[in-house]
């Protein structure tokens, strides 16, 4: 069986933790509010709108009922699929929880099968693959009755799910287990002062530019490209 899952954090440096996660199993969504008494910052505030006083009486991720949900699942038999999944399972076992259980990133997938994407976000897939036409029908089948807005764990499980759906119309399911560990050649810069310009055209253009993000990224696709195209 396939679980969609989503989470949001109290911040992006390492020390920080989960606070709110969404899965959606078979025709369930599950939604809960984490405190893992780490402080939110004001900046994910600002994104998924989730403060302090929200979590004050929450539970911590391993008392939480998604949790529960999760172990029932957690083997090989079941895939955990998510955006950028690998963030989520770091977050999981930062808080006590190891997942054994297959997984597929469909943020990779989707750069491996329409490399010609502007983005990579959710929301603009959600977008540039008119995603959004078919939410309805989702939200029904989970009993979703929630606007579905950006950066809300169970809206982003929704938007993932759909996108699995239609990743699954250009390849199989197991093509996208098997993607989701092959390293992306990217063709473009989607960032930076060299964004929408072919990476293989600044290594020969700008090669000390190339060089210097290369030491710099922790992005392991990025990584991978700039040594490509660097070594000819």
């Amino acid at each position: 069986m396939n679980l969609f899952i989503d989470t949001q954090t109290t911040g992006l440096e390492e020390s920080d933790k989960i606070c709110s996660i969404a899965l959606l199993e078979e025709t369930y969504a599950h939604y809960e509010l984490i405190n893992e008494k780490k402080k939110i910052s004001s900046e994910a505030s600002a994104l998924h709108h989730i403060t302090k006083e929200m979590i004050e009486s929450k539970p911590i991720l391993t008392e939480s009922k998604i949790v529960q949900t999760l172990h029932k699942y957690n083997n090989t038999n079941h895939t955990l699929v998510g955006h950028n999944v690998a963030f989520d399972i770091a977050m999981l076992q930062t808080s006590g929880f190891l997942w054994k259980g297959a997984i597929i990133d469909t943020l990779r997938v989707t750069k491996h099968l329409i490399p010609e994407c502007e983005q990579f976000s959710l929301q603009f897939l959600r977008y540039e693959l008119r995603l959004y036409q078919k939410e309805a029908k989702v939200l029904k089948k989970y009993g979703i009755k929630n606007a579905l807005y950006a950066y809300h764990s169970l809206s982003d499980a929704v938007v993932t799910a759909l996108l699995f759906e239609y990743l699954l119309e250009l390849c199989t399911f197991e093509e996208m287990l098997e993607l989701t560990f092959k390293k992306v050649l990217i063709e473009k810069f989607h960032f930076g002062k060299y964004r929408g310009h072919y990476v293989e055209e600044i290594c020969l253009n700008d090669p000390s530019y190339a060089r210097w993000l290369l030491n710099s990224s922790t992005d392991e696709d990025i990584i991978y490209s700039l040594n490509y195209y660097l070594q000819g």
